[in-house]
């Protein structure tokens, strides 16, 4: 079974969706793969405008899957494919919407701010943990520098608290909280209001956007892969996801 889905709503929108269920959507080397090519895909689609990003089962994306991230030899190759996959998203000239449930954490939370929009239901968690795994959210700082500001960035990464889509809302990671059942719908109302705009001109003004900032998204994220590595391959790191996996508390050396 294909672990992303792809399915053409209507000629001009594609609904991606992350299928690893029974992982509430862990990413892996796979799954991140498949995600990358479907968005290359359905930016090819001769009459593709807008892509959906949704997860299936009871959370958007909880970031990485770390029973595989216990494993040292896919370090590098996992974290590539995350900057590869974030900038994929980031940089397509379709318009992406974010439709969230349940959970977006670390590397879910990221993907998220990747889209040019998020809604969000009603009671869904978002947050980047990573500090308590012995990590560093080098990659999901690219988007929240852009969309926080500084203080709220020092919360999120540094308190490492998960916060509810309100919350998100006000400080700027989601542009919609509705209830769970309006999701869809949502997401689909703005998919029909964008879709009211020029191809060509929506399609200068993100690039426009990411040309304001003094830096590029993919300056940023090669920046914070250096920062990722660093820390993934470090012995907090091995602690912090052996700890998790175990279920039980880092033995953190001070």
């Amino acid at each position: 079974m294909s672990v992303v889905l792809i399915e053409r709503q209507t000629p001009q929108i594609t609904v991606v969706t992350l299928n690893r269920p029974e992982r509430r959507n862990a990413l892996t080397l796979e799954l991140l793969t498949q995600l990358s090519a479907a968005i290359k895909v359905a930016s090819d689609e001769p009459h593709g405008r807008v892509i959906i990003l949704r997860g299936a089962g009871a959370a958007f994306c909880t970031g990485l899957d770390l029973k595989e991230a216990a494993d040292q030899t896919k370090a590098h190759a996992t974290a590539e494919m995350v900057a590869n996959t974030l900038v994929t998203i980031s940089q397509t000239h379709l318009i992406t919407i974010a439709a969230v449930h349940g959970a977006a954490v670390a590397g879910g939370a990221g993907i998220m701010s990747g889209c040019d929009f998020v809604v969000a239901a009603e009671r869904t968690k978002i947050g980047y943990p990573e500090v308590r795994r012995g990590l560093v959210a080098g990659l999901v700082m690219t988007f929240l520098s852009r969309q926080v500001g500084e203080r709220n960035m020092r919360e999120l990464l540094l308190g490492s608290e998960l916060i509810d889509a309100e919350r998100a809302k006000e400080i700027g990671l989601v542009n919609r909280v509705v209830a769970r059942d309006d999701l869809m719908s949502e997401a689909l109302k703005f998919a029909a209001s964008a879709l009211q705009g020029a191809p060509g001109a929506l399609a200068q003004t993100k690039r426009l956007i990411d040309e304001l900032w003094w830096r590029s998204v993919k300056h940023d994220v090669d920046l914070a892969l250096k920062y990722h590595m660093e820390a993934r391959e470090s012995a907090e790191a091995r602690e912090g996801i052996a700890a998790f996996n175990d279920k039980r508390k880092p033995n953190w050396v001070e």
